[in-house]
Formats: C-alpha cells, sequence, structure tokens
C-alpha cells in the first residue's frame, strides 16, 4: 500500500486559494463546492503533538473538490506544474475514469492548474485532457506543453475572487453547445 508521509505546504497555498474561492462562491449563492478529503488510515502519530506522522492511503481518491453550481454538478481536481510541460503521471487512471463516468450522468469535470512559473491559473476541460491521455495511451507523448493549450482557457484575475474559475467553466458549458 502506498504510505503517506508530510511533505511541508506542498500545494497547501493553491488548495487554500481555491477554498477561499468556494467560500466566496458560496457566500454569493453562485455555487456550493466542497473539498473531498483523502481517506487514511494512521500508521504513527506523535503522542505529544497528536500529528500523524504515517499513514497510509485506505481507497485511491477521485478528485479534490466536488459540487454543485446554479444546479450543474460539477468535479475538478487542483494541479500545480513548476514548468511548461505537464506530465500526465500526475494524474492517475482512476480519476480520469471517475471524471469521465461523472461527465456520462451530465456532469461537468475538469482540472485547474496552477502554472507557478508563470502565476497563471489554467482551465482545463476535462475532453481536453482526454485528448492528451488517449494521446498517451495511443503511444504518443506522455506529457502536454503550455503551448498545446487553448489560450482562452486561461483564468484571468477577477476583483474579490482568488481562482475565478467559473467563468470558464461557463465558457466550457457554451463551446459544448
Amino acid at each position: 500500500m502506498p504510505t503517506w508521509k508530510s511533505r511541508g505546504l506542498r500545494g497547501s497555498l493553491l488548495e487554500d486559494l481555491i477554498n477561499r474561492t468556494n467560500e466566496k462562491y458560496k457566500e454569493n449563492n453562485l455555487a456550493l463546492i466542497q473539498k473531498i478529503p483523502t481517506p487514511i488510515t494512521p500508521i504513527n502519530i506523535d503522542q505529544k503533538s497528536r500529528h500523524i506522522t504515517l499513514a497510509y492511503f485506505d481507497q485511491k481518491s477521485t478528485v479534490d473538490y466536488i459540487g454543485v453550481v446554479q444546479g450543474i454538478p460539477v468535479c475538478f481536481d487542483a494541479k500545480e506544474c513548476a514548468v511548461d510541460t505537464f506530465t500526465l503521471a500526475n494524474i492517475h487512471p482512476h480519476q480520469v475514469a471517475f471524471m469521465g463516468d461523472f461527465e456520462k450522468q451530465g456532469g461537468i469535470a475538469f482540472f485547474l492548474i496552477y502554472y507557478s512559473h508563470k502565476e497563471l491559473f489554467y482551465y482545463l476541460p476535462y475532453e481536453m485532457l482526454r485528448f492528451f491521455w488517449d494521446r498517451a495511451l495511443e503511444g504518443g507523448r506522455k506529457s502536454f506543453r503550455f503551448d498545446e493549450l487553448n489560450p482562452e482557457y486561461q483564468i484571468p484575475q477577477k476583483d474579490g475572487f482568488l481562482v475565478p474559475y467559473l467563468d470558464m467553466l461557463q465558457k466550457d458549458l457554451d463551446d459544448r453547445g
């Protein structure tokens, strides 16, 4: 079984920004999105601090967030990338399968990618991810480059929202027809 050891603040800034955005969306009655915790079983607990120091994952996690936006079910995962090439090894087959099943049920699945070296957030629709995923399965690149992405899905800054992804969700819906 895979084990977990704390890796400090890795990913916590991105998660915090998304969580705060989701709180703002809820306050404004725009969306209700919840962070899905990854189920773990502790192995070692520091008795003084009561912190988990070693654990294993109970099961494979699906996505980071799930909820509803104005009656539309949504699920998404958040990823961080420090270079222009995003390796598909950062996404697991069970996540792609879950998102595909979610979309078959009428939901919208996507990834929020933070390109830290560019200080840029990107909305990656499931369909676009699926193109890159299938390309890799057929023997092609096991990654995608930033310049392969549709620039129209870059998330612009918006007053009051740290990661204002709802405008890109609307674009995704519009592009689907």
